[in-house]
C-alpha cells in the first residue's frame, strides 16, 4: 500500500510494503505549520511498522533548517521512544548536503543508520572511468554517429525538442546532438563528476553552447516529471544489473507522448574475417565476463521487451554495425585495443582467470585488429537502436 500526498514545493510518500517513508523535492518552509500535514503522516507511518523503518532522502533536493529540525526532532523522538525500532536514513552521494546534515541524527541515537546511496547497481563504473579511456570513447562516437545521424530522425528527434541525454559520459554524443538537431533545451546528465568536468570542456573548446551538464544519478534523477520530448540513453542499461530501474526513471521525466531511444551491444555478434574462430571464442566468453559481474552486454536485442515492460508503447527497433570501413580501420582497431585492455586485463583479473586464459582471450582481440587492418579482411561491432513512446 502506499500513501502520497503533494504541495506545489514538495512532496512525501509512504510505501507500507518497504516500511519506507520518502521525501521529495524542495523542503523550504517559512514555518513549521507548513509541514504540519507531511509530519503527521510521518508519525502515523512510524506507528504502523516494526523492526525497521526507512526514511528516504535520496531526491530532496534542498531542505532548510526548519524543515530539518521538524524531521530530526519526530526521528529522534521516535529512536527515544522505540530503542526496538532500527531507523535506517538514504541519503544521496549526489548531494552531499544531505548526508552532513542527517549524520548528525546517527551520533544522537545508536539505532539510527545513515547509508549513502552510490549507485552500487553501476559495477561497470569503476572499469570505464579512467581518463585513459576517454578518446576511445570519443572514437567510438564518431564511428557511431555516422549511423545515428540518420536513425534518430526516424525515432522521433526534430529540431526544436526538449531534450535529455541520461548516462552523457563524456559529453560528445550530447555536443552533436546540439549541433545537428538544435534542440530547444539539452540537458546531458551523469553520475561521473570526472565525465562531465570533460564534457563541459569539450563543449567549451569547440564552442558549443545551450547544454546543462547535472551532476545526477540515472536511477534517482533530480528532474521533474514529465519533461522530455526525447530522451536518450546510450550504451548504458547493459552497464546498470537494473536496467529496469533506470528505464522507470526515463519513462518518468518523459512527456507523454514523448520518446525514450536507447542504445546496446551484443557484443557475442562481434565478427571479422580472416581469423574468424578465435574472434568468436572471445566474444562469447566477454558475454560471460560481463555476466559474471552482472551486466549484460547481450542487451542489444532485449531492448524491446525491456521497453515494453516499462509501459512504452509504439516500439522502434533496428540494428546497424560499426565497421572497420566506417572511415579509417585504424579508428575500429582502437576501439577493440582498449576493449582488451579493459576486458582482459582489470575485469578478467578480478573475475580470477588464469594467465593462460587471459592470453586467450586476448588472442581473439587481436585477431580482431588483425581483421580490421587486413587490406581484405571485414571487421565488425553491431549495435542495437530501440525507442518507445511514453503513452498519451
Amino acid at each position: 500500500m502506499n500513501t502520497e500526498a503533494r504541495s506545489p514545493a514538495f512532496n512525501y510518500q509512504f510505501n507500507e510494503n518497504d516500511q519506507e517513508f520518502s521525501l521529495f523535492g524542495s523542503f523550504r518552509p517559512q514555518k513549521i505549520d507548513e509541514l504540519a500535514d507531511c509530519i503527521n503522516s510521518l508519525e502515523a507511518s512510524i506507528s504502523n511498522v516494526t523492526g525497521n523503518f526507512y526514511l528516504n532522502v535520496k531526491r530532496l533536493v534542498r531542505m532548510n533548517n526548519v524543515a530539518f529540525h521538524a524531521i530530526a526532532k519526530r526521528i529522534v523522538k521516535t529512536s527515544g521512544d522505540r530503542p526496538d525500532l532500527k531507523i535506517h536514513v538514504t541519503t544521496s552521494s549526489v548531494l552531499g548536503w544531505s548526508t552532513r546534515k542527517f549524520s548528525t541524527l546517527a551520533k544522537i541515537a545508536p539505532n539510527i543508520t545513515i547509508n549513502e546511496y552510490d549507485n552500487e547497481f553501476y559495477p561497470g563504473q569503476s572499469f570505464l572511468e579512467d581518463g585513459g579511456f576517454i578518446p576511445i570513447l570519443r572514437t567510438q562516437t564518431k564511428l557511431t554517429w555516422r549511423h545515428e545521424k540518420s536513425i534518430l530522425p526516424r525515432h522521433g528527434l526534430k529540431p526544436g525538442m526538449h531534450v535529455a541525454d541520461i548516462c552523457c559520459g563524456i559529453g560528445d554524443f550530447a555536443v552533436l546532438m546540439q549541433k545537428e538537431f538544435q534542440p530547444g533545451r539539452l540537458i546531458a546528465l551523469d553520475h561521473s563528476k570526472s565525465s562531465l568536468n570533460y564534457a563541459r570542456k569539450v563543449a567549451e573548446d569547440f564552442g558549443v553552447r545551450g547544454i546543462e551538464y547535472v551532476y545526477g544519478d540515472a536511477s534517482e534523477m533530480l528532474l521533474e516529471d514529465n519533461q522530455f520530448d526525447f530522451v536518450t540513453c546510450r550504451h548504458s542499461l547493459q552497464v546498470f544489473d537494473r536496467p529496469d530501474l533506470i528505464l522507470k526513471e526515463l519513462y518518468r521525466i518523459c512527456k507523454p507522448g514523448g520518446r525514450v531511444y536507447i542504445t546496446n551491444e551484443k557484443n557475442s555478434h562481434c565478427l571479422g574475417e580472416p581469423r574468424s574462430e578465435t574472434i568468436q571464442r572471445t566474444y562469447n566468453e566477454v558475454a560471460r565476463l560481463w555476466d559474471h559481474f552482472n551486466m549484460d552486454i547481450e542487451l542489444g536485442p532485449k531492448s524491446r521487451r525491456y521497453l515494453l515492460e516499462a509501459g512504452f508503447s509504439d516500439i522502434s527497433i533496428e540494428s546497424f554495425m560499426v565497421t572497420n570501413l566506417d572511415g579509417n580501420p585504424q579508428d575500429f582497431a582502437d576501439i577493440i585495443q582498449s576493449w582488451e585492455d579493459v576486458y582482459a586485463g582489470q575485469m578478467a583479473v578480478e573475475r580470477g582467470d588464469s594467465v593462460e586464459d587471459i592470453r586467450i582471450l586476448k588472442q581473439g582481440f587481436q585477431d580482431h585488429i588483425f581483421a580490421a587492418l587486413h587490406p581484405k579482411g571485414y571487421a565488425g561491432w553491431p549495435i542495437w537502436a530501440a525507442s518507445g513512446q511514453k503513452p498519451q
